[in-house]
């Protein structure tokens, strides 16, 4: 970007340049606008024609100071445009372009702040569940890695507003804010929350002691992977058949078990009904294992008369053929 504006401020001296030069030649020798536009050129670019009318004593020596002033810019602004090409600005800005046009057409996507050793999983987290996603990063070099993984990549500071729009936030469903340290997640959390009040936002924590600012700041779920990590080893050591099958039905992508989480919509027509009346299990042999109302609370043992009501959030075990069938 320094080479960029470098190369917009030498256009602009350079445009400035044969401005002054075409205006000279009009006032100094009273020649038509093409004849001095051609003088400019030719004495800019150093072609060596003859003078297009002959120059009296003050046409030489503005055409002296014309070389002069022009010669350098012209040939400094042909090194940038050289230089330009050669090192893939040019790429780079197509490039950009060309993520910021996929972005605009995004909705309900996903906003991965950070793409570090948390950011990378759960990137392919997100890829893995066909899910939209956008990530926001500040080292060059993770932003290459990621579009060289197809995936959409703003390089910036993920706290900046003008970052988080044009990575589509208004649009977003949720955010995750997994950048490498405490205080910057409480900046992307509360700018985050400024710009979208109805995000969803689960933020890393590395400190037990960040989680009450990252909730004061905005996030929804708090989530220390160290906290998380200490635990799972130990339910590993302890309950190794329960951690097993956690792992069939949370991660297991080729294994035939899974956990997904469905609506209620206003056009299911599960809505209104109780579970035995559903009868999904007999229909599609999946099992409801939970259900989350809409006024936000769960049942984690749903019985035959639990009846489904618009908004509602079942979490269902089954194969992908019986979710695509309850679905």
């Amino acid at each position: 970007m320094d080479l960029l504006r470098r190369l917009r401020l030498t256009f602009a001296l350079f445009a400035l340049v044969v401005a002054l030069g075409i205006t000279g030649y009009m006032v100094i020798e009273g020649w038509s606008f093409t004849d001095a536009a051609y003088m400019t050129v030719i004495t800019i670019t150093t072609v060596g024609y003859r003078e297009v009318h002959p120059l009296d004593v003050t046409g030489q020596f503005f055409t002296m100071l014309l070389v002069f002033a022009g010669v350098g810019i012209a040939f400094y602004l042909f090194v940038s445009i050289a230089e330009f090409m050669i090192e893939g600005h040019l790429s780079g800005i197509l490039t950009e372009r060309r993520v910021e046009r996929e972005i605009r057409t995004l909705e309900n996507h996903y906003i991965l702040c950070g793409y570090g050793r948390v950011g990378e999983n759960v990137a392919d987290e997100f890829r893995a569940s066909h899910s939209p996603f956008v990530i926001i990063e500040n080292n060059p070099g993770r932003v290459q890695e990621c579009r060289d993984r197809g995936f959409l990549c703003i390089e910036g500071d993920a706290s900046s507003d003008e970052i988080l729009l044009k990575a589509g936030v208004e649009r977003a469903s949720g955010l995750v804010a997994a950048v490498d340290n405490d205080a910057d997640n409480v900046f992307v959390t509360l700018t985050a929350r400024v710009l979208n009040p109805k995000i969803d936002i689960v933020a890393r924590s590395i400190l037990a002691e960040s989680r009450e600012k990252l909730i004061r700041a905005g996030a929804n779920r708090v989530v220390s992977p160290s906290i998380i990590g200490g635990k799972r080893m130990a339910s590993i050591l302890v309950r190794p058949l329960v951690s097993d099958y956690l792992d069939v039905v949370t991660f297991g992508d080729d294994l035939e078990y899974r956990l997904e989480e469905l609506a209620v919509s206003s056009t299911s027509k599960c809505r209104g009904k109780t579970l035995a009346e559903t009868d999904i299990r007999k229909r599609t042999g999946a099992v409801i294992l939970a259900i989350k109302k809409r006024s936000g609370e769960f049942n984690t043992s749903p019985t035959a008369t639990t009846v489904l009501e618009q908004a509602d959030h079942v979490v269902i075990l089954g194969t992908r053929g019986q979710l695509d069938a309850v679905q």
